[in-house]
């Protein structure tokens, strides 16, 4: 079973035939002359680990766990293929501790159990520390997580966990808070480029048999995007044509041949799923549509859900969009209808161009705004009855309790407008939507105004050479809306868009 690393991970810790000695590693397949490269090619020792100078000062934490300076357990967050179980093996050479590694992939609450148990009868009988490393930590369920606590509390073990998941949503506080989290960052194109020639060069690895020419390099590099592993992995296969063809160079021809296709890094259920779609969704609303394109195509490529997305665009239309373009709307949700009835790989035309639509058109957010406003007011107890003219008086007796009693009905008022009270006793006068002066909605912002005089009966804004009417306009919640008194009726632009 591959772990997230350099190396493979063996059984599960604790299972039938593992070493009982003081000290060992148990929990990792030994390395043998026809193991991988990437496996080949793990650091012998920490100096030897690139990429995370920021972890890597003297005294750093980093430093401290590799030379078992500090017992302090740790997790270790990062992409695949930066280093974590590399970091692990370096710990696991430490010889005055006893370092167990398990994959949450295939152990189970059992082989913790069983792993804390030996360590706890070791310590009481003189014995080594025990270090346990779990990969893919994540992947325990809340109850596996929590038979750790005790251990990781009393340092029964010094628990080393990585993950590839943001550890604050996939990892129970309790067991973040009893650790030391260490952020390692992807490998920039340089340390995979380090890595590669060292690969070409070393014993370890092809022992400088083969020349890799630049071209080719640039494409293992660029195919890399960041992940040490896939980088080694691809050169492995390009030297092994390169065999093949009795040659001893690898050149780009025979690199891209024997990695056909880069694989996008897109995790639909992790991370990259969720910062991917930040990114396209940000695109959007900063009105940069190549950008938005670009996100719309990883998700695209790398297998996202078309549902998905176009279920993005239906909620930006209305959020980000709004009355700058109502059209916008329409566009999204014909989109929607398009990937349901049309699919992919056809459905990705419809969704770049309302990509494009959404992206390009103005921005008002005012409808978000809006309803988030009223709802605060709704939850903070604010409202009251409804107003007896607008109650339902369509029922036998409605008209006895005064139901619909003084209804005006704006049909039959040549302006379509009335004078009337719709609002409960203590929201007359809030104001919650606030057009902005963008698009579409620059002509509902001057007529707002007016309709908000004729609907409350206010009288008409002051000339600048008639003194102000009596009243600040602020409606009696006093929750800060602003009321058709403080309106000019310009049409001012509104807060925070575009």
């Amino acid at each position: 079973m591959e772990s997230d690393a350099l190396f493979s991970l063996g059984a599960p810790a604790g299972a039938p035939g593992a070493p009982t000695g003081p000290v060992g590693v148990d929990g990792f397949t030994p390395v043998a002359a026809d193991s991988p490269l990437p496996v080949r090619m793990r650091p012998a020792s920490i100096d030897e680990l690139v990429g995370q100078g920021h972890l890597l000062a003297p005294g750093a934490p980093l430093r401290q766990l590799v030379g078992g300076v500090t017992p302090m357990s740790v997790i270790l967050w990062g992409p695949p293929g930066c280093g974590k179980t590399t970091i692990a093996h370096l710990v696991a050479n430490a010889t005055d501790r006893r370092f167990v590694a398990m994959s949450a992939l295939t152990a189970g609450v059992k082989d913790v159990r069983a792993v804390i148990d030996t360590a706890r009868r070791q310590r009481r009988s003189g014995g080594p520390p025990t270090v346990l490393f779990i990969d893919e930590v994540h992947r325990f369920s809340k109850t596996q997580q929590d038979s750790l606590l005790a251990a990781v509390e009393d340092r029964t073990v010094t628990l080393l966990a990585a993950t590839t998941e943001n550890p604050y949503f996939s990892v129970i506080s309790p067991l973040l808070s009893r650790c030391v989290l260490l952020t390692l960052q992807p490998l920039d194109d340089a340390a995979v480029r380090g890595l590669l020639r060292r690969a070409v060069t070393d014993a370890r690895g092809l022992a400088g048999a083969f020349t890799l020419e630049t071209d080719a390099e640039d494409h293992l590099v660029r195919l890399a995007g960041g992940d040490v592993r896939k980088a080694l992995t691809a050169l492995e296969a390009a030297a092994a044509s390169a065999a093949a063809l009795g040659v001893d160079r690898i050149d780009l021809a025979t690199a891209e041949q024997a990695v056909d296709v880069a694989a996008v890094r897109y995790d639909r259920a992790g991370d990259a799923h969720y910062d991917v779609t930040s990114a396209f969704i940000k695109s959007m609303r900063g009105s940069d549509v190549d950008a938005a394109l670009h996100w719309l195509a990883r998700m695209l490529v790398a297998g996202e859900d078309a549902r998905f997305i176009a279920r993005r665009l239906v909620i930006f239309a209305s959020e980000d969009v709004g009355m700058a373009d109502p059209g916008a709307l329409s566009v999204a949700t014909a989109a929607a209808q398009a990937v349901e009835f049309v699919g992919l790989p056809e459905a990705q035309l419809n969704l770049a161009q309302a990509v494009i639509h959404l992206a390009t058109a103005p921005k008002s957010n005012s409808a978000t705004t809006a309803i988030g406003a009223a709802t605060a007011d709704v939850r903070a107890g604010r409202g009251g009855p409804v107003p007896r003219g607008l109650r339902d008086a369509h029922y036998s007796g409605a008209r006895g309790l005064g139901h619909g009693t003084g209804y005006r009905y704006p049909h039959d008022d040549p302006r379509g407008v009335v004078t009337q009270q719709y609002a409960p006793d203590d929201l007359v006068g809030a104001d919650y939507y606030r057009p902005s002066g963008h698009g579409a909605e620059r002509a509902v912002a001057a007529r707002l105004p007016l309709l908000r005089r004729i609907v409350r009966g206010l009288p008409a804004p002051a000339r600048p050479d008639e003194p102000a009417p009596p009243g600040n306009g602020r409606h009696p919640s006093g929750n800060g809306h602003a009321s058709a008194a403080d309106e000019d009726g310009t049409g001012a632009v509104g807060e925070g868009q575009q």
